[in-house]
């Protein structure tokens, strides 16, 4: 069974990470800190829309009557995702400003910081 990702805590509202991967077949398991891609940290009602729009190639109109809403609705659902994403990019921006940073006044190794920017 699928269950959405949530990006907070439902306790306290802090930031949730998965730490672990499992094999659903061999069990075989590898745990770590991973960071999910942008697109997987939209909300899910945001996920479903991104998803029939490149289903329906894009076409606004064809996503509107799927939807059973106007096509000015749908324009509205995009630009609240383009937003979405958009601070997303800026979140990850200010995390690759804070790692240069630690690493120049020497609180994390330059390896380190280079693993933690490969992540998405």
């Amino acid at each position: 069974m699928e269950i959405p990702t949530p990006d907070s805590c439902r306790i306290c509202g802090g930031k949730t990470t998965i730490t672990k991967l499992e094999c659903s077949e061999c069990g075989c398991s590898l745990e770590g800190d991973f960071t999910l891609p942008r697109l997987a940290r939209l909300e899910p009602e945001e996920q479903r829309f991104v998803e029939l729009m490149i289903l329906m190639s894009g076409n606004m109109k064809n996503v509107a009557a799927e939807l059973g809403i106007s096509y000015p609705t749908v324009r509205n659902k995009l630009d609240r995702v383009i937003e979405a994403l958009d601070a997303l990019v800026k979140e990850d921006k200010e995390k690759r400003e804070r790692l240069i940073d630690d690493v120049e006044k020497g609180k994390i190794s330059a390896s380190l910081a280079a693993r933690l920017l490969e992540e998405p």
